[in-house]
Parts: C-alpha cells; structure tokens; sequence
C-alpha cells in the first residue's frame, strides 16, 4: 500500500524541522511536532510511507503484512496511534493446537506455550527465566550504566547458552527463539543486548507468546494502515520519493540536500535505520561513538512468506496454524495470518538468519517449493496448492536491507553505546525503533522514539 502523489508539491526553502524517513518514528515526530503547531517537513526516500512496515491488498482482496504486523496489550503507543486514526485490530488465530517439527521428522502437537514434555522443554523454561533475572538488571534509561555490561556485552549468546544450557534441544529451542525475535544467530548477538531487549519488552515470554503478549492482536487493514492515515493528516508535509543525500551543519541552519532540491532547517530528526543512515553525508562528519553505532549496528536476515488458501482448512483440522521447525528446513515459524473473517486461509513463514541465506539463493521455484513442503508436511496434502504466494526478503529491500530491527554486534553496547546510541548531534536529533527504551526493535518503539525526539527539539527550539 502506498501514499504516493503522482505530482508532489515543490520543497519549500526553509521550515523549521525536517524529519528524515516515513516510517513509524519519522511519522510519530512529524505529528508531534505538527500538533504542537511547529512547521514541519518529512522526507522519504521510497514511493510510500510505514518504513519496515508493509502492508499489500492481493487478489480477493486479502491483506498480507510483508512486514511488522502484530500489536500487544502493552504496546501502548501503537494502540493509541491506532484509536487516534480508527484502525481497528483483532485478535490473532489463537485457538487449537499447534505443532512443532523435528529434524527427525517427528511431529509434536500442543496447546499454550510449549509442550510440557516436550525435549528440552525444562532446560529451555529454566533458561528464560535466568534471562529475566539478567534482564531486570539493565538500566533501560542509560542502559550503558547497568552492572556487568562489559562481561555481558563481550559473550556471544551462542557461548552463553553452550556455557550454561546442557541440553542440546533446550539449546535448539533457545537458538530458535533468537531466530524468531532479532533474525539473527545466537553467534551474532551479544548477551547483553539480548538482556536490554527482554527488559525493553518487560520479559522473555513477552517476546514469544501471543495471548497478552507482543503477538496477541493484528491490523484488520494491515499494519501500515494507521502509517497511512498519519501520513493523510499531515498531507503535503509528506514527501516520498524524496531520497537525503547529505545533512550540512551551516551558520544559518541544517541545509538538507535531497535528490528533489535542497532546504534548510533549524533543526532535523533522522528517523531511518542504521542501514540507511550509511547513505547520508554528514558535514561536519558525525562524532565517532555514532559512526561507530551505526557501523556496527547491522539488519537481521528475514523473509516472510505468504500462502494463500481458499479457506483456513487447517482450523477443521483443530489446528491453530502455529507451528516452529527445527533443523534445516527453510521455514523457522508459520502463523496463521487470515482475515478476520476468514473468507480466505492465510499461512505467514519466516525464513530467518543462515536458513534465509541458503534459501535466498536459490531460484524462484526452488524456494516456492521449500516453502510449500514444509507446509505440506505440517498441513497435509491440502497446503500443496495455494491460489497465491508471495515473499518479501527483507535483506533485498533497497532501503532497509534487512529487518526487522539492527543488533550492535557484541562490544558495540559497551565501546560506543554512551555517545552512539541516539544521544543528539547538534541540531540533528535520532529516531528509530533502535533507539527505543521501551519495546526495541517493534513499531511501539518506533512510535515512542519518535516522540521523544519531538521533545528534545521542543527544548531546544524554546532556548
């Protein structure tokens, strides 16, 4: 879905804030800041506002949600976003049993959050918990103030779990739970950003669960819905197509040089990830602690996968459409993903991490037929022929080039965290899912960090 103008109105010469990048954190300051009655003018790149977030209408008219999608009770920011701009939501297909796939072949069927008797089931329970516990450690207002950030900070999760997890399938559900949350490997992230993320979400199973947590409810118009509605209300502030090439500290203001002319501003929020905060000139350059952050803050490797049925047959089945693989299969985690009204069957797959780069590479109908096997092999013989598929690889996106949020790699939280995670460089301000306290990494965070860089330029414009 878009909120392109065929003919866009000329940049002015001058406003008083520019807010770089329409996805949730750009739109968010925009509109606190346009509330607040101060002018404002924001700048995307691409032919559509919502970032990271990507909502399509197929044939028949089903909604699929390339990317973020879900909404939870305790997501607070989103939901309010959402009531101001009457997008309605519905709760996510909960009901049944799900299943998890082994290498082997075995098949498991369970209700609620695991299977009790599952393999591992108890060592990966005890595991979460001794995550919460590291986790209510973590300063989330200067994170880089918690106790034992370096040692943390210096310890792949991967060696982590090897070092304190004994079983070798508790530490497959784990490494899998990784997958699923920062679509990376347990190698590439470090133990204390795993801590700060937890903390940000209030808790392990807050990440994992659906029911009260961050997967409890969906978009009945798809999750870029209220992206698109605050983008209307701000109208002819919003500019797509609009790609930043530098950002210039002059005498008179921040000049912003885009490939559809040059403004100039008092002041400007750089609400983009670290990916495309690469492709923009700074002059004078960026103090190093962020240069570092940002060079060091890299995309995860996810793609999400839609098939489409004519109905969700799995549900007569008793079936809730959930289910996690483990192994080498090329799926990771399906979701049921149909409409509230279930006129169609819809299955989401998320392809993660070295699973999403060995499949990436092959060719299209080798990938399709990944896909369709393990659905078969979940579903039966009625997920074979879907009336339509679809991907996203998120790693492709020219402007994001991965998702669903950038993970400092181990040593960057505790080297460069005090100066490079979102503290102000002069007049321009940083915004970002990433540079959220509160729900990191998820449009919540987007929505909150955008607020807060509104109020620093509110302070600052009123010295």
């Amino acid at each position: 879905m878009t909120n392109t103008k065929d003919h866009p109105t000329a940049l002015p010469a001058r406003v008083r804030t520019v807010v770089v990048g329409a996805g949730y954190a750009g739109l968010s300051a925009a509109l606190s800041l346009h509330d607040d009655g101060i002018d404002t003018l924001i700048l995307e790149g691409s032919d559509r506002v919502g970032g990271r977030v990507c909502s399509e209408r197929r044939k028949d008219g089903v909604v699929v949600d390339h990317g973020g999608q879900w909404v939870g009770p305790t997501q607070k920011h989103l939901l309010a976003l959402a009531e101001r701009f009457d997008c309605p939501t519905f709760p996510t297909y909960n009901m049944g049993e799900h299943i998890e796939l082994w290498p082997d072949g075995v098949h498991r069927r369970y209700t609620g959050a695991g299977p009790d008797s599952g393999p591992g089931m108890a060592d990966y329970l005890a595991a979460a918990d001794r995550i919460d516990e590291l986790a209510r450690t973590v300063d989330l207002d200067d994170p880089t103030a918690t106790p034992g950030i370096e040692r943390w900070d210096s310890e792949t999760v991967h060696s982590y779990f090897e070092r304190t997890v004994a079983n070798e399938d508790a530490r497959r559900r784990l490494a899998l739970a990784v997958e699923g949350v920062w679509s990376i490997e347990p190698r590439d992230l470090s133990v204390f950003h795993l801590m700060f993320y937890v903390a940000s979400a209030g808790g392990f199973d807050q990440l994992m669960e659906t029911e009260g947590c961050a997967q409890e409810r969906r978009f009945r118009d798809g999750a870029q819905s209220t992206a698109l509605a605050v983008a209307n209300h701000l109208g002819d502030r919003v500019h797509v197509n609009t790609a930043v090439r530098q950002v210039e500290h002059t005498t008179n203001g921040v000049r912003i040089e885009t490939t559809r002319g040059t403004i100039l501003a008092d002041s400007v929020v750089m609400a983009l990830p670290p990916s495309a905060t690469q492709r923009v000139t700074f002059t004078p350059p960026l103090p190093v602690p962020r240069t570092r952050w940002v060079d060091r803050s890299p995309m995860g490797d996810v793609a999400k996968v839609h098939a489409v049925f004519d109905t969700p047959f799995w549900r007569a089945d008793g079936l809730s459409g959930q289910a996690t693989i483990y192994g080498n299969r090329a799926v990771g985690v399906v979701f049921d993903n149909s409409p509230e009204d279930a006129g169609h069957g819809v299955l989401v797959c998320f392809v993660y991490g070295d699973r999403q780069r060995s499949w990436s590479a092959l060719s299209d109908d080798d990938r399709r037929a990944a896909i369709i096997a393990t659905l078969v092999e979940l579903f039966g013989d009625r997920a074979a022929s879907p009336i339509d598929y679809t991907e996203k690889i998120w790693p492709q996106d020219v402007w994001a080039r991965g998702g669903y949020a950038a993970s400092p790699t181990p040593g960057t939280w505790f080297a460069h965290g005090r100066g490079g995670w979102r503290a102000p460089t002069d007049r321009i301000h940083w915004a970002g899912s990433e540079t959220a306290s509160i729900w990191n990494g998820y449009i919540d965070g987007a929505i909150s960090s955008g607020a807060r860089a509104a109020e620093e330029i509110r302070k600052q414009l009123s010295r």
